[in-house]
């Protein structure tokens, strides 16, 4: 019996003609293929995860690869090698341009003051079975776990210190506490470097902050002028008053050796006057009024009886030629 089509023509039957083996080899082309979509390739830089029934069973290295066709297994693949990085505060457009992102970048400052910062954080993916079944795609955790630290330790921190000695510093920790959210996340990735890429005062305040270090510099000007005039002036009247001290010493031993002379003098003078008092009292008299009429050239000198003599102590008189 013939077959007929809706409108009662005879259905044509092509298939008849194709041989079963054509057919078979057809099926088994077919077959090949779908469990050769199985074939994948890990690059250099990257590891494949490998799922049966969405359940992770094997982590492959790099090289040609093969896992059973969807929908029975699936392949993630993790470039682990590559360096990745998270920009805080701005972003690239192009290489070596970039945009200020103000609401990322503008930051509350431990003194009330408000700071602009930029700040790139790079890491590594360290354990990719964690990083790709942990981490939801198309999230932002990187970006916000790091934004919220940053502005924690700038919170800590006064302008001062921010914009100058405690950068790094503040790099460090924030780096420290990153990688220690990461970890207490579970999503295995390793924070390489962090660093502030840029850090001053909003633009519409750098004239007034310019002014204000102006100043500042200024101070620090007239203050090292004062210390170095102090610096001068100290050791000069350290040394005047170290050479009065040692002129009123030698001066001070001077006295004190006259004195000692003196004395010295007085006694051996008393024990020759207990020997013989009437020569000593001659000789003493006799020195004084030779120190006495050192300078005079004519005495008057008047004895027991009441006689005057007169003498002539010119030079010539006393025997001294000139």
């Amino acid at each position: 019996m013939e077959e007929r089509d809706f409108f009662g023509e005879e259905k044509s039957q092509p298939f008849r003609k194709i041989p079963r083996f054509i057919i078979v080899l057809i099926f088994l082309a077919a077959v090949a293929i779908y469990f050769a979509t199985g074939l994948f390739v890990v690059g250099p830089a990257e590891v494949g995860l490998v799922k049966v029934f969405g359940k992770h069973t094997t982590t492959v290295m790099p090289g040609l690869r093969y896992h059973l066709p969807f929908p029975m297994g699936s392949v993630a693949v993790v470039n682990t090698a590559s360096l990745r990085k998270e920009e805080i505060g701005f972003e690239t457009v192009a290489p070596g341009r970039y945009i200020t992102v103000e609401q990322e970048a503008l930051m509350l400052t431990g003194d009330g003051n408000i700071v602009s910062v930029e700040l790139v954080v790079q890491y590594y993916v360290g354990e990719p079975e964690k990083y790709a079944f942990e981490v939801v795609p198309d999230t932002d955790i990187i970006k916000f776990t790091s934004e919220a630290i940053l502005r924690e330790e700038v919170a800590a921190s006064t302008i001062d210190a921010v914009l100058t000695v405690e950068r790094e510093g503040i790099s460090a920790r924030v780096a420290e506490r990153i990688q220690q959210e990461f970890d207490s996340m579970g999503i295995g990735l390793l924070v390489q470097n962090v660093y502030m890429q840029e850090a001053s005062p909003p633009r519409q305040t750098i004239a007034a902050f310019d002014d204000v270090n102006n100043a500042r510099q200024d101070r620090t000007k007239f203050t090292n002028d004062a210390e170095r005039y102090r610096n001068d002036i100290v050791p000069q009247a350290h040394g005047e008053a170290a050479s009065i001290t040692r002129a009123a010493e030698a001066y001070a031993a001077q006295k004190v050796l006259a004195a000692t002379g003196d004395t010295e003098r007085f006694i051996n003078m008393l024990r020759e006057y207990e020997i013989a008092p009437e020569i000593t009292r001659t000789r003493l008299y006799l020195e004084m009024l030779e120190s006495v009429l050192a300078d005079s050239e004519k005495t008057v000198v008047t004895g027991a009886e009441g006689l005057f003599r007169f003498l002539d102590l010119t030079p010539h008189e006393r025997g001294i030629h000139q």
